[in-house]
């Protein structure tokens, strides 16, 4: 075989090789039907991901959670997040969602916070929200949002919902990341004290009240002055 040869032969190798190779932007694509997850307590190998059951022990179970079913304790926002991910409900494992309940006191918080690997979409089952993100532009985005409504946060941008009402509010949200993290800026960024958490609150429903339009610019200052 001559060098030409042989480089026309290597280049297509490398041509076939590449083009089957998946670059994956999220979470991978599941490469067999169902993958419930070993309890991570139980991993004796380590991947990026959780490692598989053996495929003789999976049951309807593992395809089941009631992690859900009721509310947790509230914080001193007024607020329980949960977020079952993979490691929680081992079902989910390979299929790249997670899901997650919050339920809020009246006037409760859940403070700007950002997932990290997911787009973030919530239902709204109880109650009346105020609901908002802050997009890379500083570009400011709300609606309030009641029983039945669906609103969606993009992935890895900081955002917010507040209870507006005085009753308890619930709702749950679906992500699209087996893992979707969680990164607040609570509460090593504020002041935690009950006056500064009022404030907070104060400036969020003034933002929401003295603008008619759902889409709103703001500066970085204005922005920071919601935690000043």
């Amino acid at each position: 075989m001559t060098l030409k040869s042989f480089a026309h032969l290597l280049f297509m190798l490398f041509f076939v090789a590449f083009s089957n190779i998946q670059i994956c932007l999220g979470d991978c694509e599941n490469l067999q039907d169902t993958c419930p997850a070993v309890p991570p307590n139980q991993q004796t190998i380590f991947i990026n991901g959780l490692q598989c059951k053996n495929p003789v022990n999976v049951t309807a179970q593992d395809f089941r959670t009631t992690k859900l079913s009721n509310a947790g304790s509230t914080d001193i926002f007024g607020a329980s997040m949960k977020i079952v991910s993979a490691a929680e409900f081992g079902g989910l494992n390979t299929l790249g969602l997670s899901i997650g309940r919050t339920d809020l006191d009246g006037n409760g918080l859940v403070n700007f916070h950002y997932h990290p690997r997911a787009t973030e979409m919530i239902f709204v089952t109880k109650g009346v929200l105020l609901a908002g993100f802050v997009d890379t532009n500083n570009q400011y985005f709300q609606k309030l949002i009641k029983v039945g409504d669906v609103f969606v946060f993009p992935k890895a941008l900081f955002h917010f919902y507040l209870n507006t009402g005085f009753e308890e509010a619930t709702i749950f949200s679906v992500y699209n990341s087996q893992n979707p993290g969680f990164v607040s800026l609570s509460p090593t960024t504020l002041d935690t004290t009950l006056e500064s958490l009022d404030k907070i609150k104060r400036k969020l429903i003034s933002l929401s009240a003295s603008e008619a339009q759902d889409v709103n610019s703001f500066i970085s200052p204005e922005m920071e002055s919601i935690f000043s």
